[in-house]
């Protein structure tokens, strides 16, 4: 068995790299590190890991529905994953399902699950939140700004 000491990145194909750049950098926070010489890759950190947006006219998104399969993960604390609902709902992000409250299982906590400009599918996640704690909608966390 080969020994694996870590991870040097992770690639997410796009389509369009100076829109993914913005929406990744700006809107999802992640440290832009720069592009990769004179390719269409740009590095981006995030937790001690770099990600790699390679731009592909072709990149094919994840199927909305398909929660569970291929798609890009974040954790975040709990008061910046209810910010990044609202978030999300202020830029008109597009949501790939309901929020979910995950009670068991390998990923315990709450996840919201939402398209990149590419049609990636990406997770916020919040590990901290536990069952009996509140289970508040979308439309909850959003309603004091349409209100």
């Amino acid at each position: 068995m080969l020994k694996i000491d870590g991870v040097t990145h992770w690639s997410i194909g796009v389509r369009d790299l100076e829109e993914s750049e913005r929406f990744y950098r700006d809107l999802l926070g992640l440290e832009y590190r720069g592009r990769l010489g004179n390719s269409r890759m740009a590095c981006l950190g995030v937790g001690g890991h770099n990600i790699l947006l390679c731009e592909s006219p072709s990149a094919a998104p994840s199927v909305p529905g398909e929660e569970g399969r291929v798609h890009h993960a974040f954790e975040t604390p709990s008061e910046e994953w209810e910010k990044g609902v609202r978030l999300l709902h202020q830029q008109g992000v597009k949501l790939a399902g309901p929020i979910v409250y995950r009670e068991r299982g390998f990923f315990p906590g709450r996840e919201i699950y939402f398209l990149d400009p590419s049609g990636n599918i990406l997770e916020l996640r919040d590990a901290r939140w536990r069952p009996g704690m509140p289970r508040p909608t979308f439309e909850e966390l959003t309603s004091a700004l349409t209100q």
